[in-house]
């Protein structure tokens, strides 16, 4: 692919025939809600503080080997 120099501002976009309308600056197209996410159980929140602390546990033993 052939790069044009950067001399200057981009080219104007030019509307397509048979194209959706052009949308204003800042809008977007609307899209439906997304789903909403079922509340975590608590086998999930057990399983992320027992990560958490395994985490906390191999930091600890990182700067104690560390430090002796």
């Amino acid at each position: 692919m052939v790069e044009r120099p950067h001399d200057g501002p981009l080219p104007h976009a030019h509307p397509v025939a048979h194209g959706a309308p052009p949308l204003a600056d800042g809008q977007t197209i609307p899209q439906p809600p997304a789903p909403a996410a079922p509340p975590l159980t608590r086998r999930q929140y057990l399983a992320g503080w027992l990560c958490a602390a395994v985490v906390l546990v191999l930091l600890v033993a990182g700067m104690i080997r560390i430090i002796w």
